[in-house]
């Protein structure tokens, strides 16, 4: 079901004058919310982490040279809460429902965190919609597959962060909900390595150089799980190299699509 929301305001995230598209899509008992603009040679799905909603991503898209399509998943930003917590594999084919619904043509995926899990499992489960994929701070590292682990370094990453992110992280958690944990425990038991070995399109890993929620070895293990696949790390950033101070890491995906 495709439909509008009268409510919604008229756009998060494009810029002022652009024509711009909300629309509400369920498929399996869950929702999405997309909101889509811009024109250019490649469009841009992102796909944010956990606790957060499209509004993360006003930086980077002002950055990104192409047709934008920012979501906002079940449960999370303007999306309302499932009647289940969605598995990766479920949120990467609700995902790709929405992208034939609208006939999007092959997207460059952009995953943060929680996000590049789901953009692994769409890759591997629906190459047919995916140009490429971007995964930035990919989670989650094999050695610290516990929710304890997961929140410590998130604080630790969060030390120093800039005032705006810090609002816009916890509003987003807040609109998280009390469901929070469960969410955060599917992130958990995910295990993308097996989605990477099924990965055949192109594909570019971003690290920040202190995030410790991606260490340096885990995206090594990305990398060498995937053929081709590149890692670029980003020097000053930590995991939020999609939300703050984004420039380095949308030239580096410029950098990276036009060698498509």
């Amino acid at each position: 079901m495709l439909g509008y929301r009268w409510w919604v305001p008229s756009s998060y995230l494009a810029p002022k004058g652009t024509s711009v598209t909300l629309l509400e899509f369920e498929h399996g008992g869950a929702t999405l919310i997309a909101e889509t603009f811009g024109d250019g040679p490649h469009t841009y799905l992102l796909l944010h982490g956990i606790g957060m909603g499209r509004s993360v991503y006003l930086d980077v898209v002002q950055r990104l040279e192409g047709r934008v399509i920012a979501v906002d998943l079940p449960g999370f930003g303007e999306a309302p809460e499932p009647t289940r917590t969605l598995t990766m594999e479920r949120h990467a084919d609700l995902v790709a429902a929405y992208l034939r619904h609208v006939d999007s043509g092959p997207v460059v995926v952009i995953g943060h965190s929680m996000g590049s899990q789901i953009a692994a499992e769409l890759a591997a489960r629906h190459p047919s919609l995916v140009e490429a994929v971007v995964l930035a701070g990919p989670t989650v590292n094999k050695a610290a597959r516990n929710i304890g682990a997961q929140a410590r370094y998130l604080l630790t990453d969060l030390v120093g962060e800039r005032p705006l992110v810090l609002w816009r992280g916890a509003r987003e958690y807040l609109r998280g909900g009390p469901h929070l944990f469960r969410k955060m425990r599917a992130t958990i038991v995910h295990e993308p390595e097996d989605a990477f070995v099924r990965i055949e399109c192109p594909v570019l890993v971003l690290r920040g150089e202190s995030d410790p929620l991606a260490p340096m070895s885990w995206c090594r293990e990305i990398i060498d799980a995937i053929p081709g696949a590149d890692l670029e790390v980003i020097p000053d950033h930590g995991h939020g190299t999609l939300i703050s101070d984004s420039e380095p890491a949308a030239r580096l995906i410029h950098e990276f699509t036009a060698r498509l």
